[in-house]
């Protein structure tokens, strides 16, 4: 006896979102880098840090950057979603 093929509905993606989205990281994303780098390069120097200290605390700004835009996107997406049923 055959099992009948259950048929889930189908997601299409929504691309207008996921334009909307991506251009909006693009533009949020490269001013939280530029931020970081910028900042983390102020206060290495207020700071006197020398430059190990200056590229270890940009780098730690870098992460945090990742971490922001992480939520971003993921805030985003439920404001805009990328696929619909």
């Amino acid at each position: 006896m055959e099992k009948p093929v259950e048929t889930r509905p189908r997601r299409r993606i929504v691309w207008v979102n996921v334009m909307t989205v991506l251009s909006a990281a693009i533009l949020i994303g490269a001013e939280v880098f530029g931020a970081a780098f910028a900042g983390g390069w102020a206060i290495g120097s207020l700071l006197d840090l020398g430059p190990t200290g200056d590229t270890v605390l940009r780098a730690l700004l870098f992460v945090l950057g990742m971490v922001v835009m992480a939520a971003f996107i993921r805030n985003a997406q439920r404001v805009e979603p990328f696929t619909e049923r």
